[in-house]
């Protein structure tokens, strides 16, 4: 296990992280895709608070694996993530901004989260194998 160390704290903290997109439009091509999952990646060198581990898209949402440290409320990283991907995403691609009728965001309001244990490898697996399959889903293999 690999803890993370953040000024006073010691955590080991895995989340598994589901952003759509507004409207669930599929507008992530492979090369957009490959941007967001740097800007994903870009948003913990500026929040150390906020660890990266795995992120993968597909068409219309994004999954994340992350750990965010025990200051910060989870809905805070949840939103610093969104809203610093949103804001490069739409300056890189200016016509997110035609798609989105001049709204802030890129990203619908809610989203899906949830603790990862035992089967954290399962959960990297999923987010792996992300816009692999037609159907839109990845298999989980369990074993």
């Amino acid at each position: 296990m690999q803890y993370n160390r953040l000024g006073h704290a010691v955590f080991y903290t895995r989340y598994h992280l589901v952003i759509s997109t507004k409207y669930r439009r599929k507008i992530f091509t492979s090369g957009m895709a490959d941007y967001l999952k740097l800007k994903i990646l870009e948003v913990q060198r500026h929040h150390p608070e906020i660890v990266i581990h795995e992120a993968n898209t597909d068409q219309d949402h994004a999954h994340i694996l992350l750990s965010v440290a025990p200051k910060p409320a989870l809905s805070q990283a949840v939103s610093l993530i969104k809203a610093n991907t949103a804001r490069d995403m739409r300056a890189k691609f200016p016509f997110l901004g035609k798609v989105y009728w001049g709204f802030d965001g890129i990203w619908s309001v809610g989203y899906f989260i949830s603790t990862v244990g035992v089967n954290e490898s399962v959960v990297r697996r999923y987010i792996e194998q992300q816009g692999r399959e037609d159907s839109g889903q990845a298999t989980l293999e369990l074993e």
